[in-house]
């Protein structure tokens, strides 16, 4: 599985919606219920599900989906 892969499956169960499809360029201004609280339980599952931990530096830096996707590739590679 792929990372996209596996983001999407956290994105679906994070906003409870089996229907989205996350791209490179998805922003939280492409899901309504994206929101601060939300950005919180996103990092905390992608944490669990790919054993990494981001600074917040890190994740401030975030713009998009594909980002954070490229991200969570070099701290695996890293590791």
């Amino acid at each position: 599985m792929t990372v996209m892969q596996d983001l999407e499956i956290i994105f679906r169960d994070v906003f409870d919606d089996e229907d989205i499809q996350i791209n490179v360029d998805m922003t939280a201004n492409d899901i309504d219920e994206w929101d601060s609280l939300a950005q919180i339980r996103l990092i905390l599952e992608i944490e669990k599900r790919f054993s990494l931990h981001f600074d917040a530096s890190e994740i401030e830096k975030l713009e998009n989906v594909g980002q954070m996707a490229e991200l969570i590739s070099r701290k695996q590679a890293n590791e």
